[in-house]
C-alpha cells in the first residue's frame, strides 16, 4: 500500500518526526504520512548529487506530480504520489509547490538577502507543509499554524546548523552568537503568539502542531547559549524528547 509505504520512509528518514505522527489520531495518520513522506523526498533531493542540473530535475520532477495532482487527472506511478494525490486538494498542491520551489535554495550555495529572504524560506518549508495538513483536517487558522510552523522551522534548521555549514551552505543571515539568539528570541515570540491564541483552534485538527513539540526547549536553549547551535548541542535527550512528546499528546501542542 502507497500509505504503508510512506510511514515507512518516514519512519526510517525522520524517526523523530515518525514518532510524533504516530500519536496522532489513526485519521490524521492518513493524512500526515504522505505529506511528510513527499517533505521527505523534497529535502533529501537536493543532496542526492553534486550537480545541480540534476538536482533542479529531481525537484521538478516533484513539481510535475503536484501539477497533476492540482489538474485533478491522471498521476504519476509512484508510491508517495499515490498517497498525496490522495489527500491533497488542488489548493494544498499549490501550496506545497511553495516548497519545493523554496527546496531550490538547497542546491547552491547563495546566502539569503536578509532576515525576510529567510523568513520566507522557513514559511515555504516548515509552514506550508504544517498548515495544508492542518487547513484539511478542519483548521482554518493559518496565522496560529503559521507561527507555530515558523518556530518549528527555526528549530529544525538551529538543528542542522552545523552540518549545514560543513557543507558550504549559509543558512543564516547572520551566524554570529548575536544573530542566532536574536532568531531564536523571534521565534519563541512567534511561538508565544500561536499559544496565545491556541483557543481558536479546533483540537481534532490541531494534530500536525505535534511535529514542533521539541521547539520550544530547542529555542529556548538558543536563545541563552548560542553557541550550543554551532556545535551541534542543541538536540534533547531521547527520555526528555519522549516525556515532553507524551505530555503534549495527552494535553495539548501548546504546554
Amino acid at each position: 500500500m502507497s500509505f504503508d509505504a510512506c510511514a515507512a520512509l518516514v519512519e526510517k528518514a525522520d524517526p523523530e518526526r515518525f514518532r510524533a505522527i504516530m500519536t496522532a489520531p489513526v485519521a490524521a495518520r492518513r493524512l500526515l504520512f504522505p505529506i511528510y513522506a513527499f517533505n521527505v523526498e523534497i529535502i533529501r533531493a537536493p543532496w542526492l548529487t553534486k550537480e545541480p542540473m540534476i538536482a533542479e530535475m529531481r525537484l521538478q520532477w516533484w513539481r510535475d506530480a503536484l501539477e497533476e495532482i492540482k489538474a485533478g487527472g491522471i498521476v504519476r506511478k509512484h508510491e508517495v504520489v499515490d498517497a498525496l494525490a490522495a489527500v491533497l486538494d488542488a489548493q494544498g498542491a499549490e501550496a506545497l509547490d511553495t516548497t519545493i520551489a523554496a527546496r531550490r535554495w538547497d542546491i547552491y550555495t547563495d546566502p539569503f538577502a536578509d532576515w525576510d529572504d529567510f523568513d520566507a524560506y522557513i514559511q515555504a518549508t516548515s509552514g506550508a507543509p504544517m498548515i495544508t495538513a492542518a487547513r484539511l483536517l478542519g483548521n482554518e487558522n493559518a496565522a496560529v499554524v503559521g507561527d507555530f510552523a515558523y518556530a518549528t522551522g527555526v528549530a529544525n534548521l538551529l538543528r542542522a546548523l552545523p552540518v549545514l555549514l560543513d557543507r558550504q551552505r549559509q543558512p543564516l543571515p547572520d551566524a554570529s552568537a548575536e544573530g542566532i539568539a536574536g532568531l531564536a528570541q523571534r521565534a519563541l515570540a512567534r511561538l508565544g503568539a500561536a499559544r496565545i491564541a491556541r483557543r481558536d483552534l479546533p483540537h481534532h485538527a490541531s494534530a500536525p502542531l505535534l511535529l514542533g513539540h521539541a521547539a520550544k526547549p530547542i529555542l529556548t536553549q538558543a536563545a541563552k547559549h548560542p553557541a550550543a547551535a554551532l556545535h551541534g548541542n542543541l538536540e534533547l535527550t531521547p527520555l526528555r524528547q519522549s516525556m515532553r512528546l507524551a505530555h503534549i499528546a495527552l494535553r495539548g501542542w501548546w504546554v
